[in-house]
């Protein structure tokens, strides 16, 4: 699984950052739906709602909301909140990048995730980074440039659900970088649970057993 470090950062930790909009809780939203006729993603080959998905051997970690894979020679670092001491995210480090899976809650009806990718191409751009839209295998991807980083930000819209994935490396793995984040977001199986939850708001993080003990040894 990799070294378990700590991060800490004070970003917002909305899928849209600092400038997202209001959310809208979705407890009243029950209509039936149809994919075709919604913005849902298609996603054939992942990832997986955890009601499609199924036992295909490949090794993840378990935060909960999120089984995220783990790939041969990364390591996993654990982002604690300073305001609460919380979990705030969970990383997988490789060598093109810092990847960071996360799940929000969404409406039924999808297409959350066109909002978002547009809100954080006008926060990058403010922000003065150089940014680019283009089409992948899900819809909207956003490459961005912060100085010496390269950026890539990919979204999926599932049941009730928005995953969102970005790798964050040196530009000389510019190149290489997108494909290394399409697999892990690609074989991510989403936990959204079935309460209501107001639009946009961080699924819960749990860490495995073993990893909440080795950060409390290493509180203590």
């Amino acid at each position: 699984m990799g070294i378990f470090g700590r991060k800490r950062r004070a970003a917002d930790d909305r899928p849209g950052g600092r400038h997202a909009a209001p959310e809208v809780d979705d407890a009243d939203d029950h209509d039936d739906y149809d994919d075709e006729e919604t913005g849902l993603s298609a996603t054939p080959d992942g990832p997986f709602d955890i009601a499609d998905a199924t036992d295909d051997g490949i090794p993840r970690i378990d935060l909960g909301s999120v089984k995220v894979p783990v790939p041969d020679g990364s390591q996993v670092q654990v982002e604690m909140d300073p305001a609460n001491g919380g979990v705030r995210a969970v990383h997988v480090v490789t060598e093109q990048g810092q990847i960071t899976v996360s799940g929000y809650a969404a409406p039924r009806s999808g297409g959350l995730w066109k909002d978002v990718g547009a809100e954080l191409g006008d926060q990058l751009r403010a922000d003065g980074a150089k940014v680019s839209i283009g089409m992948g295998e899900w819809g909207l991807e956003l490459s961005a440039i912060v100085g010496d980083v390269a950026l890539r930000f990919v979204g999926v819209d599932g049941p009730r659900w928005m995953l969102r994935g970005v790798i964050a490396g040196p530009q000389s793995q510019a190149s290489q970088a997108p494909a290394v984040l399409r697999e892990i977001v690609r074989h991510t199986i989403v936990d959204r649970g079935d309460a209501p939850m107001p639009v946009r708001t961080p699924l819960t993080i749990t860490l495995p057993e073993a990893v909440a003990q080795h950060i409390a040894e290493q509180q203590a």
